[in-house]
């Protein structure tokens, strides 16, 4: 019973990953998940970046997920010009409610003049 006990108490530790825990070293930068990696590898699926890391305490080396500059700077742009656009019809509606309105005053004011 007591065994048992301690496998489930030292189960946890073992499952966490050890850049967690430890301090650890970068082994290979943040790069692209092969596709094959993508479809095996776990840690590819939130990011689609990998990076090998060597944890010193332990030495173990084990993937981390991780996010490229490159990929937040795409993002980033991407979010930038879709805002851009969306200014861009905004400001094209404006300006065209704005004349219908203009229209709708001066003709309101033209009926006025002509009833006197």
């Amino acid at each position: 019973m007591a065994v048992s006990d301690e496998r489930r108490s030292a189960s946890p530790v073992a499952d966490v990953p050890c850049w967690r825990v430890e301090d650890f070293v970068v082994a290979q930068e943040c790069t692209r998940c092969s596709s094959f990696q993508a479809k095996t590898v776990a840690v590819c699926g939130p990011t689609g970046f990998i990076e090998k890391i060597n944890c010193l305490s332990s030495n173990r080396v084990e993937l981390k997920s991780c996010r490229s500059a490159v990929m937040e700077a795409h993002v980033f742009w991407r979010f930038v010009g879709t805002m851009m656009c969306v200014a861009t019809v905004f400001a094209v509606l404006v300006v065209c409610r704005q004349r219908v309105l203009d229209r709708k005053a001066l003709e309101k004011v033209r009926k006025q003049i002509e009833s006197i």
